[in-house]
């Protein structure tokens, strides 16, 4: 725990075009808060880009930047923050420094995409680490051999990694706490009306997961095994036997819940991870059918088409 009346942190955010503001924002105000709170700039931030140049982040706001690349400043860690888009004009320099960075034995951060940008420069080898749960599975198709969670922020040893958006204020959060204690930690999360601090072990709250806050906990448990369970999809019984409850009762529990029968919320699941590869990979959409646990190209395309309205040769993304 740190001494309030000894040292300082200083933290340097590297922006790239389309960055998320509200991940950036949230990160850095709970350490002005913090600074408020102790009476002092204990915590310093400075920004960077690929040439020094203002950077735009993707609510079209211009962010005026204090450093370059190549002349990034001394920093406890050098976060990464990462929007719309994984490609970006000066990104060759960006992974550059990124690696640089490591290769130093520096920390490294990401907010909300960021983590794609830390893996593509080799720095999340051997660590674990979590992205924006639209993000994880062409994440995971990228690089199979990266832990990445769907928690809401992850602190492996000099990696700390966030979901961006509130997340960003989970992990500073926690960082304060590992600095000065739960009270600090407390009492900038009031600040913010923060309702509840979470912790690295809290999950994101994912696409129609989120419908799960406050639900059964063995609904919650089968609905989890879903989600890792969409290649090779499980029948009704293995997943009435995860939980301890017979077929008929897990079919309650889902109608009771979610007004829907566990078939039709798995399928639900399988075709929201199929949206996300077809939007972020370049993966056949056989492949992709594939991997979400349809053997027949036909059916994924109706069940996508009836599911979407659009067949899933229509999904490929596009930059918003």
């Amino acid at each position: 725990m740190s001494d309030p009346l000894q040292g300082s942190r200083h933290f340097a955010f590297l922006l790239v075009d389309k960055f998320s503001m509200f991940s950036l924002a949230a990160a850095i105000d709970v350490v002005r808060s913090a600074n408020r709170t102790l009476g002092r700039d204990y915590y310093r931030w400075t920004t960077i880009s690929a040439d020094g140049e203002a950077v735009m982040a993707s609510n079209g706001l211009p962010l005026k930047i204090d450093y370059s690349v190549a002349d990034i400043p001394p920093a406890d860690i050098l976060f990464v923050c990462v929007g719309l888009s994984t490609e970006f004009p000066g990104k060759s320099k960006v992974l550059g420094a990124l690696r640089n960075w490591g290769r130093r034995g520096g920390a490294l951060g990401a907010l909300s995409v960021g983590s794609h940008l830390l893996a593509e420069a080799g720095q999340l080898e051997g660590y674990r680490c979590t992205i924006h749960w639209e993000n994880r599975a062409g994440f995971r198709e990228r690089f199979p051999d990266i832990e990445c969670t769907g928690n809401v922020y992850e602190i492996d040893r000099k990696r700390y990694t966030c979901a961006g958006g509130t997340t960003s204020i989970d992990l500073m959060l926690e960082i304060l706490r590992s600095d000065f204690g739960q009270g600090l930690a407390n009492e900038i999360a009031n600040q913010f009306q923060h309702e509840r601090i979470r912790g690295a072990s809290d999950r994101q709250r994912v696409g129609p997961e989120r419908d799960l806050t406050g639900k059964s906990e063995k609904l919650k448990k089968i609905v989890e095994l879903m989600a890792d369970k969409l290649d090779e999809p499980l029948s009704a019984v293995q997943l009435a036997k995860s939980a301890g409850l017979s077929v008929r009762q897990v079919e309650r529990l889902f109608l009771r819940h979610l007004n829907m029968t566990p078939g039709r919320y798995y399928m639900r699941l399988r075709l929201e991870r199929a949206r996300e590869l077809l939007r972020q990979t370049n993966m056949p959409i056989l492949d992709v059918a594939i991997s979400t646990g349809f053997t027949s190209h036909s059916y994924f395309a109706q069940s996508y088409r009836l599911q979407f309205g659009r067949p899933p040769s229509e999904e490929r993304r596009t930059t918003y």
